[in-house]
């Protein structure tokens, strides 16, 4: 006669999901109480890992299209600050290998904080090549947050190696850039690998503001990231800009005239 498991005990095995079919199989006919809630509880994270999974797979399928087409490097595109009063735009280009799988990957804005410096870590880690655009707020002043997200995505994509043969881009195309590519409304939410680069973008984005944040403690930038919040904008009317301010921004314009 076989001994009955603790709870314990398959709490753990089935945590560790090291069972044999035979073994799940008792632990479902199991007539305990707290056996039933940690099947319940097991299945249901199998069916979020599922759904999970699902989800990802759609998002692929733009770039499984261009595997398909015989594209080996295909490159996502993604920026972060086009709206902000202060600070850079940021974008970010991520080739992704084929093989690649980050459980719950999203739209960056739709991650919490923990999760994008771990996702942000993991991407770096595993991506084929990645690189980081960067215009600044003078650069968005010269010449307008349009051309700067522009500048920004170009020096991204020039820091590809190997270079890309293909890009997925959300939503701005990159007309004078001689590289096959698709421009995707809400791409963040559309294709891993621009999922992938908004991440990049946004948490390099955010750790500058963090930092600026310590130079200039009376915006808020830690919180804000330069967006027009409340207290943001009364700091801007108390203090009048920063440095870091876009000065061609409106709000910006108005707070410097009541100085």
């Amino acid at each position: 006669m076989k001994e009955t498991k603790t709870i314990t005990q398959i709490k753990q095995q089935l945590e560790q999901g090291y069972f044999t079919e035979e073994e799940w199989q008792q632990f479902k006919h199991d007539e305990r109480k707290g056996v039933q809630a940690l099947i319940h509880k097991f299945e249901k994270k199998l069916a979020e890992k599922k759904a999970l999974q699902e989800k990802f797979e759609r998002m692929l399928a733009y770039e499984k299209q261009e595997w398909a087409n015989g594209m080996q490097y295909t490159a996502g595109i993604d920026e972060v600050g086009r709206g902000p009063l202060a600070g850079p735009v940021v974008a970010a280009a991520v080739v992704l290998p084929q093989n690649f799988y980050l459980e719950g990957l999203d739209d960056s804005k739709k991650l919490s904080k923990e999760k994008r410096e771990t996702y942000y870590t993991y991407i770096k880690e595993n991506a084929v090549t990645y690189g980081i655009g960067i215009a600044n707020n003078q650069q968005i002043d010269d010449i307008n947050i349009y051309q700067a997200t522009i500048f920004a995505m170009k020096e991204a994509i020039g820091q590809l190696s190997p270079k890309p043969d293909s890009l997925l881009i959300d939503a701005v195309p990159l007309r004078d850039v001689a590289i096959p590519q698709q421009s995707l409304t809400k791409g963040d939410q559309k294709s891993v690998s621009i999922a992938a680069a908004s991440i990049l973008a946004k948490v390099t984005r955010d750790r500058f503001m963090e930092e600026i944040h310590k130079e200039f403690p009376s915006y808020h930038f830690n919180s804000n990231v330069g967006y027009g919040t409340k207290d943001h904008i009364t700091a801007l009317q108390q203090y009048g800009p920063s440095p870091y301010h876009r000065f061609s921004f409106a709000p910006v314009q108005q707070a410097l005239m009541k100085k």
